[in-house]
């Protein structure tokens, strides 16, 4: 029972994962805002964010 204790407080403090998503989620408010802004870039935007998705579906596919 101890054992899984330990993982599960060292699975509460595992904070690397946390600061990658908060880079992407700014990412993408800043694309967003970027979008809303200057229309003309609103189309490459989508195509990044079409790119994007299809590498996570691919990636979660394997």
């Amino acid at each position: 029972m101890n054992h899984l204790n330990v993982f599960f407080v060292s699975l509460v403090r595992n904070r690397k994962g946390q600061d990658l998503i908060e880079y992407a989620l700014m990412a993408g408010f800043v694309a967003v805002a970027a979008g809303a802004i200057m229309p003309g870039v609103s189309t490459s935007i989508s195509t990044v964010f079409s790119k994007v998705a299809s590498a996570m579906t691919s990636a979660a596919a394997t």
